[in-house]
């Protein structure tokens, strides 16, 4: 057996530093939202307004995506990560403070659910690209299974530790804790070290640089294809699991505690494929990838049969393994595909288009659930995710985007396909999301 520094010999101190601090800010997160949901119906609240708060956060989120990939690809993306972490650290700060003070107007919440979208808008695009750019894209396969190892990890002990400290302290000195895990990090990725731009090189205008990574984004049909499939379905998932999810979890199976559990068996999940994904490297990235979506259906599917939490459990375990099996191979059809001077810039298209409907769709979970019924909204959002799965195989790029035997280095531009056919409408389909 090679030596472990040998058998990591890829994993350089970015690498590393970045890993670490996404394993202590995974653990608050992976923990506020279970403790926000329980503080709103703590608070005497609905499913409809935890819906709301849940949709005041993925607002400002998909406002800023755009805005915080092109300044990704303006300045020193560790210096965008820190001045997130620790934004976020405040927001959060101020809202633990809010719920242990017991003076919880649904206002408030919503107030501070957005400051901490907005702090995720500006981090998401500019921790992409660095994860991207600290390997060799020879060791990407690896080094994506490793790093969502690492953050599945941090969410399995996150949920666990959420559920059962909202339920045996409350909820409010969980949302504490994922404040100093943010302030945590951000000390942390102030320490990566990043090439400086050089001050006398002119830069285009931050609007001309947003509209060459539309051209990029658009140009590659299985990119935008995806992209378009995850907005729909993504909103499906999150009111499964920010609203419905915990909704059940009072009313059958006792409260936070039994949801944290879910929520860490769905981590469970994605470290398990973790450990596979690390070694197997299937040739066709996306059509393998898309084949793990079919088992995102599995968590609203079992809540609405009425199972109990033991086959819930289950299928958040399998349910899990089909997030790690996508986003790996994701990973890596975007590394090998996108160049990486504009990969920030296509990532927060990506983002964007993801989770642009999934604030309508956690506003909307409460009212649907009213009009359907519980059990009814659950099996709409399965039938819909799996509908989805199925309709984007139709895209030939989705079925035959093959792994690359010889990929690019690392930061060196990798070869654009040549751009799609686009049909008019969809432009304006994926802006919309």
């Amino acid at each position: 057996m090679p030596a472990p520094r040998a058998r990591f010999a890829w994993a350089g101190r970015n690498f590393r530093i970045q890993t670490a601090a996404t394993v202590v800010s995974g653990l608050g997160n992976a923990a506020a939202p279970i403790a926000t949901a329980f503080a709103v119906l703590q608070a005497g609240g609905t499913a409809t307004q935890v819906g709301y708060v849940t949709a005041a956060r993925l607002v400002p989120l998909v406002l800023f995506l755009l805005i915080g990939g092109a300044l990704a690809d303006r300045i020193p993306r560790h210096r965008v990560m820190v001045a997130a972490n620790l934004f976020n650290a405040l927001s959060q700060a101020v809202l633990a403070a809010l719920v242990l003070a017991g003076t919880t107007p649904l206002w408030s919440l919503l107030l501070c659910a957005a400051a901490g979208g907005a702090g995720q808008a500006f981090y998401a695009p500019a921790s992409e690209g660095m994860i991207m750019e600290s390997v060799a894209a020879a060791d990407a396969g690896k080094a994506f299974s490793v790093y969502r190892m690492a953050l599945n990890g941090s969410q399995i002990g996150g949920a666990a530790l959420g559920g059962a400290m909202a339920a045996a302290v409350g909820p409010g000195w969980v949302l504490l804790v994922d404040a100093a895990g943010f302030a945590v990090a951000g000390s942390l990725r102030a320490l990566l070290k990043v090439e400086q731009l050089r001050p006398d090189v002119a830069r285009p205008g931050l609007v001309h640089e947003l509209r060459l990574g539309w051209r990029e984004f658009v140009s590659r049909r299985w990119l935008w294809a995806v992209v378009l499939q995850f907005s729909l379905m993504i909103a499906c998932v999150a009111a499964v699991e920010a609203v419905y999810g915990p909704v059940v979890a009072a009313r059958r199976f006792g409260g936070a505690d039994a949801w944290g559990l879910a929520m860490a068996a769905l981590g469970i999940g994605m470290l398990a494929a973790g450990l596979l994904m690390a070694r197997w490297q299937p040739r066709r990235l996306l059509l393998v990838g898309n084949l793990g979506v079919f088992l995102f259906a599995l968590p609203a599917l079992t809540l609405a049969a009425g199972a109990g939490l033991p086959v819930l459990i289950a299928a958040m375990f399998v349910s899990g393994c089909g997030v790690t099996v996508f986003g790996v191979n994701w990973m890596v059809a975007m590394q090998q595909e996108i160049p990486a001077e504009m990969f920030s810039r296509v990532s927060a298209y990506d983002h964007f288009g993801s989770i642009a409907l999934t604030p309508l769709g956690t506003a909307l979970a409460g009212p649907a659930a009213e009009a359907l019924g519980l059990d009814g909204a659950l099996w709409t959002c399965a039938l819909v995710t799996v509908a989805l799965a199925v309709v984007v195989l139709a895209v030939p790029e989705v079925r035959r985007l093959t792994r690359r035997t010889s990929a690019p280095v690392a930061g060196s531009p990798a070869p654009a396909p040549a751009p799609a056919p686009v049909p008019a409408a969809v432009p304006a389909t994926a802006d919309a999301r």
